[in-house]
C-alpha cells in the first residue's frame, strides 16, 4: 500500500510547485507593471523557471557530497542528464509562470474601463 501513497504525496508537491510558481510570476510581474515596464513576458517566464537553476546547482552539490562516481564518462552522463532534466524543469516552470501571469494580466487589464 505504500505504492500508492507515493503519487498522491507526488501530486501534493507538485500541485505546490505550480501554486508557488504561479504566486512568484504574478508578483513580479505585478511589481513590474507598477513601475509601468510593460515588458513582462520574459520576465514572467524567466522569474518562476529560474528554480531550475537551484535544482542544476543542488545536483552538482548533491554529487559531490553523496555519490562515489570516479569514471569520467560515468560524470559526464550524470551532469548531462542532470542538465536535460533542469533545461525541461525550467521550460516547466516557466511555462506554469507564464500562463498564470497571461491569465492575471489579462483579467486585470479586462476589467479597466476606457472613458
Amino acid at each position: 500500500h505504500q505504492f500508492y501513497y507515493m503519487f498522491g504525496f507526488l501530486f501534493i508537491v507538485f500541485v505546490i510547485l505550480t501554486v508557488t510558481c504561479a504566486e512568484i510570476s504574478i508578483v513580479t510581474t505585478y511589481f513590474q507593471l507598477c513601475y509601468e515596464d510593460y515588458h513582462w513576458w520574459w520576465r514572467s517566464f524567466c522569474s518562476s523557471g529560474f528554480s531550475a537553476i537551484y535544482l542544476f546547482l543542488y545536483s552538482i552539490l548533491y554529487y559531490y557530497t553523496k555519490m562515489r562516481i570516479d569514471h569520467l564518462v560515468s560524470s559526464a552522463l550524470y551532469f548531462g542528464y542532470m542538465f536535460l532534466i533542469s533545461v525541461g524543469f525550467f521550460i516547466l516552470t516557466g511555462t506554469i509562470g507564464f500562463s498564470a501571469t497571461y491569465i492575471f494580466v489579462h483579467k486585470i487589464y479586462s476589467s479597466v474601463k476606457i472613458d
